[in-house]
C-alpha cells in the first residue's frame, strides 16, 4: 500500500469500521498455543469449509484469534457479537454451531460452562466465572484481534496513540505523561517505567536502543508468549512511543526460539507495520526513524536478566556484567538502551490514548493498573487472569480461579517464578501488589502464579525451585555458582531423611550470602524459596530433620506404601500395576508389598486408594507394623 501518513492512517481505520457490518455474525476461535494442542487449527479450518459449502460468507465470518486466558476449556469458540461462550468444541459440533447459534441465534446447552459450585449453564463468556473478575485493559483485545491482519488492530483505535505522541507531544511530554500514570516494569523488577526511560533519554549520545525482553523463562509462565502471538501490534506500538519519547532509532525484541508462534506473528507484524508507513523511514510522514529487529534466544533462563540478554545479542555468551554502568547509560554495544518486557510495552499505547489520570485510578496507590498472572497448579481453573493490583490472594484463587482441586485444601502459592516465595494460607488476604509481595519475602516477578495443596510439601518444593535456578545459574559469580548448589545439597539431605539441626542455620546463612553477594538478579533472587518456607513452613523442615519424616507424604525415602491386610480382597489390581513387581500375592489372597523392590511410584494407591495407603517411614509403630508383616511374609515365601 501507499506509505501512510497520519491523515492516511486515520482514513484507513474509518474504512476498516465502515466496511465492516456490526451485525454480522463472527466465529471466532482462540488460536493460542494451548488451544493449538487441542485441535483449533482443524476446528477452524472445519467452520471455513462449512461456511464454504454452505455459502454463508455474506452471513459469517470465521476469525482466528489470540489467546482467550481460559486454556484448559480449549478449544474455545465465542459467537460476536452476542458473546455466546462454548468450550471444549469438537468438530462434530461445527454444524450444530452454524446451523443452531450463527443462524438461529440459539445456544448449545452440551457445549456451555457449567459452574461446577451451581451447576448453572452459562451463555456469555463475560459472564463465567472465571472471566468475571477480571479487568482485562491489555489482554482483553486478544479475543477480537486476527493478530496476522494488522487491519483487526488498526480498527480498534491501533496506532492511534503513536499518531498522538509523534504529532501531539514531545518526548517530554511523554515521559512524563508515562512517571504520572505510575506505572512500574512488568518484567519482575517494578522499577517506575518514566523514570527509566528519563535516565535514558538523559544519557548524552548519537545512537540509543530500546529492547523488548520476551524471554520469558519461568517453569509454566506464558503471559508474554500469549501477548506476542496474539497481539504484537500493541508491543510495537508501545516500542515506537518509547524510541521517540527516549531518542531511540533502532529496536530488538528479544525472544525465545521455543516459542514459534510468537515468533511467527510478531515478524509477520513487524513486516506489515513497515507496508502501512509505521516503522523505518519518517514514520507516518513524521521525520522520526526507527526500526525493530527480532532475536530469538537459545532458551537460557538467566538471558532473561538485562545485561545477559545484551551479551547474547550482540553474540557473546549470556552473562550478566557488573552494574553500574546500568543499561541507560551504556549497554547495547555500550550504548545508552532501555529495556522493558513484553506487558510493559503493551501498556504505554492504553496510557498515552487515555491519559494517565485514567490509567492511574486503576490499581494502588503505589502500584498502578493491572497485571497479568499465569494461574496454574493445584487448581480448577488454569490459565491467564489480569486483573487490578490490589486483588487479594484469595479472590484470584478462589473467585476466579474456581479453588482446589478435587476440593482438598489449600497450602500455599509461590508467586514470581522459581525465584519467588512461598506465600501461606494464612496470607490470602494479602492484596497482590509490589510492595505487599515483597514485605511477604516473594516478588511479582513476571507474573506465574503456582498454586500448591496438601500433598505438596514445602521442603521439597524449595528444593525443586532451587534446583532449577541452581542448574540455569551462568556460573560467573561464586555466591550463586557454589551456594546454590551447596543449598541443593542440603535440602536433598533432608527430604532423604539424613538431614540435622544445624542444617537449617546453614540454609538460612547461605541463603543471605547467596542473596546479598551475587551479581545479578537470579542469584539475588534464587533464595526465595527457601526463605520463606524456613520462614512460614519450618514445622515441615522441623518434622523432615527431627522425626524423619514428611507430613505431606511427598518425599519417597520418607514414606512407605502399605496395604490394609482387613480390607484387601486379592482383586490383583494393585499388582496389575506395579512396574516393577513389588507386590505379590494370589487372588484372593492378602497381597504385601515388598520394601526392597518398591519404589514408592504411588501406582497401587492410585489404583486401589481405598486398600492401599502411603505412610510416614518413621513414624513409630505404625513403621514397625508394616515392617513386621513385611518380614513376616518374606519369611513365608
Amino acid at each position: 500500500m501507499e506509505k501512510a501518513d497520519r491523515k492516511r492512517l486515520n482514513k484507513l481505520r474509518a474504512n476498516i469500521i465502515d466496511s465492516r457490518d456490526k451485525e454480522k455474525t463472527c466465529i471466532t476461535i482462540c488460536g493460542g498455543t494451548g488451544c493449538h494442542a487441542y485441535g483449533c487449527v482443524e476446528i477452524a479450518q472445519g467452520f471455513e469449509d462449512e461456511i464454504k459449502s454452505q455459502k454463508l460468507s455474506d452471513k459469517i465470518d470465521v476469525r482466528v484469534t489470540g489467546c482467550h486466558g481460559f486454556c484448559e476449556r480449549g478449544p474455545i469458540v465465542v459467537i460476536q457479537p452476542e458473546g455466546f461462550f462454548y468450550q471444549r468444541v469438537e468438530s462434530k459440533d461445527i454444524k450444530d454451531i452454524i446451523s443452531e447459534t450463527a443462524l438461529g441465534k440459539k445456544v448449545l446447552p452440551r457445549l456451555l460452562y457449567k459452574d461446577p459450585q451451581t451447576g448453572e449453564e452459562i451463555q456469555k463468556e463475560k459472564h463465567v466465572p472465571f472471566y468475571k473478575k477480571q479487568e482485562r485493559i491489555i489482554f482483553g483485545r486478544n479475543g477480537f484481534i486476527d493478530p496476522t491482519d494488522i487491519k483487526d488492530y488498526i480498527a480498534l483505535d491501533g496506532y492511534k496513540a503513536v499518531s498522538k505522541a509523534l504529532f501531539e507531544m514531545q518526548p517530554e511530554g511523554i515521559i512524563s505523561e508515562v512517571k504520572k500514570s505510575g506505572l512500574r516494569g512488568r518484567g519482575g523488577g517494578g522499577f517506575l517505567t518514566g523514570k527509566k526511560w528519563e535516565i535514558c533519554r538523559s544519557s548524552e549520545s548519537s545512537r540509543k536502543y530500546i529492547i523488548c525482553n520476551a524471554d520469558e523463562g519461568d517453569p509454566g509462565a506464558y503471559m508474554d508468549r500469549s501477548l506476542l502471538e496474539g497481539n504484537p501490534h500493541s508491543i510495537i506500538e508501545g516500542m515506537i512511543i518509547g524510541a521517540y519519547a527516549i531518542g531511540a532509532s533502532e529496536g530488538y525484541i528479544y525472544v525465545r526460539l521455543e516459542y514459534p508462534l510468537a515468533v511467527q506473528n510478531i515478524t509477520l507484524a513487524l513486516e506489515q507495520a513497515h507496508e502501512h508507513g509505521l516503522l523505518g523511514k519518517s514514520i507516518l510522514e513524521s521525520g522520526f526513524d526507527f526500526n525493530i529487529h527480532v532475536f530469538k534466544g537459545a532458551g537460557a533462563f538467566v538471558s532473561g536478566e538485562e545485561t545477559s540478554l545484551m551479551s547474547s545479542i550482540e553474540g557473546r555468551r549470556a552473562f550478566p556484567r557488573q552494574r553500574p554502568p546500568y543499561p541507560a547509560d551504556k549497554g547495547l554495544w555500550g550504548k545508552p538502551t532501555n529495556i522493558n518486557n513484553v506487558e510493559t510495552w503493551a501498556n504505554v499505547p492504553l496510557i498515552i490514548d487515555k491519559g494517565a489520570d485514567w490509567y492511574s485510578q486503576i490499581g494502588t496507590e503505589t502500584s498502578k493498573g493491572t497485571k497479568i498472572f499465569s494461574l496454574v497448579g493445584k487448581i480448577n481453573n488454569t490459565g491467564l487472569v489480569e486483573v487490578p493490583m490490589g486483588m487479594t490472594l484469595r479472590e484470584i484463587i478462589y473467585d476466579i480461579g474456581g479453588g482446589i482441586k478435587e476440593g482438598k485444601k489449600f497450602k500455599a502459592v509461590q508467586t514470581g517464578g522459581p525465584s519467588g516465595g512461598c506465600i501461606p494460607a494464612d496470607m490470602l488476604d494479602q492484596p497482590i501488589d509490589f510492595d505487599t509481595l515483597t514485605r511477604a519475602g516473594s516478588i511479582m516477578g513476571s507474573g506465574g502464579m503456582i498454586v500448591m495443596d496438601e500433598e505438596n510439601c514445602m521442603v521439597d518444593v524449595a528444593r525443586y525451585f532451587l534446583k532449577f535456578t541452581q542448574e540455569e545459574s551462568c556460573g560467573k559469580c561464586v555466591p550463586c555458582r557454589v551456594g546454590t548448589k551447596q543449598m541443593v545439597d542440603i535440602l536433598t539431605r533432608i527430604t532423604e531423611g539424613k538431614g540435622d539441626k544445624k542444617d537449617i542455620q546453614r540454609l538460612q546463612d547461605l541463603a543471605e550470602t547467596v542473596k546479598s553477594g551475587s551479581l545479578c538478579g537470579l542469584g539475588q533472587t534464587a533464595p526465595n524459596p527457601v526463605l520463606t518456607t524456613l520462614r512460614y513452613f519450618m514445622n515441615e523442615y522441623k518434622a523432615h530433620i527431627e522425626q524423619k519424616s514428611c507430613p505431606s507424604l511427598s518425599c519417597k525415602d520418607l514414606i512407605v506404601y502399605h496395604i490394609d491386610p482387613e480390607k484387601c480382597v486379592g482383586c490383583l489390581l494393585c499388582k496389575k500395576n506395579c512396574p516393577v513387581d513389588a507386590i505379590s500375592g494370589e487372588r484372593k489372597e492378602v497381597h504385601i508389598i515388598d520394601q526392597d523392590l518398591c519404589i514408592k511410584c504411588g501406582a497401587c494407591l492410585d489404583v486401589c486408594p481405598e486398600k492401599v495407603s502411603a505412610v510416614s517411614k518413621h513414624t513409630g509403630k505404625e513403621k514397625e507394623r508394616i515392617l513386621k508383616q513385611h518380614r513376616k511374609k518374606k519369611t513365608e515365601q
